[in-house]
């Protein structure tokens, strides 16, 4: 249960200000229909959660136990810094939208979590929890919770909450998974 909650919590703040919630603001104000959108963002973060959560047992597995401590919690205090550089949506990827919302959203988001902090924080969960399953139901949860908000409200940007602090207390929040990592 641990897992479930600590990823939910993670990725959910960690994907505020993220470049795949402006994508999905940006994906909200282009199509009507939300619920391909909001289809789109569960299945693709399922399966490049689930790739990344699979990657992260699998790398802790070849070292041993006190190396990998070390790395996750190395990890987590990259992430903390890394949080604090705002993301910005590349290139509008138009192409995309002539296959409607659903399958534009599935590929769009697929392609920009790839290295995103939130694909990178499920595999150091997944590397310290040992529980695939409920990290990448946790991480999807995250994802969930922060974009379907602004696929619903589409009119509402992100720029009207207070991103540097989200920025900080999620750098914050990294940092202290850190040092669980090293204490616990």
């Amino acid at each position: 249960m641990e897992a479930l909650l600590a990823s939910t919590f993670t990725v959910a703040i960690a994907e505020i200000g993220d470049k795949t919630q402006l994508l999905a603001l940006i994906l909200a104000a282009r199509f009507k229909n939300k619920t391909a959108i909001v289809l789109g963002i569960l299945l693709s973060t399922l399966v490049n959660h689930f790739a990344a959560a699979w990657l992260g047992q699998w790398a802790i597995s070849w070292i041993s136990p006190d190396v990998g401590r070390y790395l996750v919690a190395a990890s987590f205090f990259a992430i903390a810094l890394w949080v604090l550089i705002p993301d910005k949506v590349d290139a509008e990827e138009s192409h995309f939208y002539a296959l409607g919302p659903f399958l534009a959203t599935f590929i769009l988001f697929f392609i920009a979590e790839m290295g995103d902090k939130t694909q990178i924080a499920t595999m150091v969960l997944s590397a310290k929890y040992d529980a695939l399953a409920m990290v990448v139901l946790g991480t999807t949860l995250g994802m969930l919770v922060a974009n379907v908000p602004v696929v619903i409200a589409g009119h509402f940007s992100a720029e009207k909450l207070p991103l540097e602090w989200i920025h900080r207390g999620c750098a914050v929040l990294f940092a202290l998974l850190g040092v669980a990592t090293l204490v616990f």
